[in-house]
């Protein structure tokens, strides 16, 4: 189970008040990377999302010290790490909270396995929001008595395209 991630952000502060609106959850400063917040959901999982200025990295502390954060000279637009996260609220809502921002988001079917909304923080980093009915229908797709057709399923999705 995921508990927590890290995204990167143009504009942490207004990333985290949007999501914070998305989640019905709270948010607050995450001290341990300069110019960070993060949003709290607030459910019985501790979801909370992290949100870091663009170009933050992570790396690996020597010897016992832990991980610390460097800034990338330059930050890539675009990455692979997306994350599908079950949210309380509604399509329509989403819809109204991306349509104010000016971000793009879809309702998409992902080949007859489950429904997720594409949300595009920033029109440059996608989140696959599910609302309570998606979350059920995701649940049911990988829930581990289907995990063999599933598979079997995907590799045929995979020698059509």
């Amino acid at each position: 189970m995921i508990h927590h991630i890290s995204i990167p952000a143009n504009n942490p502060l207004h990333v985290a008040k949007v999501l914070a609106e998305v989640f019905n959850g709270k948010m607050g400063k995450f001290l341990p990377n300069p110019n960070s917040y993060m949003v709290v959901a607030g459910d019985e999982y501790g979801t909370l999302i992290e949100i870091y200025p663009l170009g933050s990295e992570i790396i690996p502390g020597q010897g016992d010290q832990q991980a610390s954060f460097q800034e990338a000279p330059h930050p890539a637009t675009y990455t692979a790490t997306h994350a599908a996260i079950s949210v309380p609220t509604s399509l329509e809502q989403i819809e109204r909270i991306a349509a104010r921002e000016g971000w793009r988001v879809l309702p998409c079917n992902r080949d007859g396995f489950f429904d997720v909304i594409e949300f595009w923080i920033e029109n440059r980093l996608m989140l696959e929001f599910l609302t309570p009915a998606m979350a059920s229908q995701y649940l049911n797709a990988m829930h581990p008595s289907n995990i063999e057709k599933l598979l079997a399923d995907f590799a045929q999705v995979e020698t059509r395209v």
